[in-house]
Order: structure tokens, then C-alpha cells, then sequence
């Protein structure tokens, strides 16, 4: 195991590299937070010596990269949103947002997830084929018959 002075030259070297990786692949700071932890416990544990800073640099690199397609992974296969999260988002929207997300959150699962990942998380339909393990046509066929259903809860206001 590595010691106290190794982790903080570590994360001193690496930490905003890390940091960067994770927010490009996550675009979420609390996720972000989880998996960069989550990296510099896998350099604790890691026992192999690094042939050089650039090894050192790499590793760091193709961990981190590896740790977000992991956490991305267990999202998907995830079933629930905490209360607190659901309760955040709506403190921080207006009345008609709130009525959306509420219906939103009633959609049957597939459609769900999608509608989530697109529009409130942002992913393109590749990204989330990719996460969801499903083609992309999928994807756009989902999204699609899901906005169809937000249409008519709507009454035509869903773009």
C-alpha cells in the first residue's frame, strides 16, 4: 500500500487531470466526486512499481477512464432515483418544469430513461445506446413514441 506522501504528490500531479476525465465522461459533479475517490483508492491498493512519470500519467489516465465507463455502467442497470435527488431537482424548477418532470417520472421505464439521459442529462442517443446496451435506433425509436406520450399528457406543449 502506498503512503500518505505518495497519494498527495499523486493528487497534486494528477488530481485535475482526474477530475477533468471523470466531468467529461460523468457531467456530474456528485458522480464525479465518487469516482475520482473511487481512482486514488485503486492507486492505494495498486502494488506494481510505474516505470516513469508518463507511466505514472497513463495509469492514472486509463484507470480513470475505465472507473467512469464502470460507474456508467451501474447507472444504467440502476432502477431508482433517491427522493432527495427527485426533491432537489424540483426546488430548482419553475411550476411548469415540475409538472413535466412529474410525468416524466410516471413513463414506462425505457421511455423514462431515455427522456432522463437526452434531455436532462444530455447525452446523444449514441451515448445513451451505449449506456443502455441497446442500438441506437432504439434509442431514436424511444425517444420518439416517449415524446409521442409526453405530447398527449401534455396536450401538444412537448416539443
Amino acid at each position: 500500500m502506498k503512503s500518505a506522501e505518495d497519494l498527495n504528490r499523486v493528487m497534486d500531479a494528477y488530481g485535475d487531470m482526474v477530475r477533468r476525465i471523470c466531468f467529461v465522461h460523468l457531467k456530474n459533479r456528485h458522480d464525479t466526486e465518487d469516482v475520482f475517490q473511487n481512482v486514488y483508492m485503486k492507486y492505494l491498493l495498486h502494488e506494481d512499481s510505474f516505470a516513469s512519470a508518463e507511466h505514472e500519467k497513463a495509469w492514472f489516465a486509463r484507470v480513470t477512464i475505465n472507473a467512469c465507463t464502470d460507474w456508467l455502467r451501474y447507472l444504467s442497470r440502476r432502477k431508482w432515483v433517491s427522493l432527495e435527488v427527485v426533491d432537489e431537482e424540483r426546488e430548482s424548477l419553475d411550476d411548469s418544469s415540475v409538472e413535466i418532470l412529474e410525468i416524466v417520472l410516471k413513463l414506462p421505464e425505457k421511455y423514462r430513461n431515455v427522456i432522463y439521459l437526452y434531455y436532462y442529462e444530455e447525452y446523444s442517443a449514441a451515448e445513451i445506446a451505449e449506456i443502455l446496451g441497446k442500438k441506437e435506433n432504439t434509442v431514436y425509436t424511444w425517444l420518439s413514441r416517449a415524446r409521442d406520450i409526453l405530447r398527449d399528457r401534455l396536450g401538444g406543449e412537448w416539443a
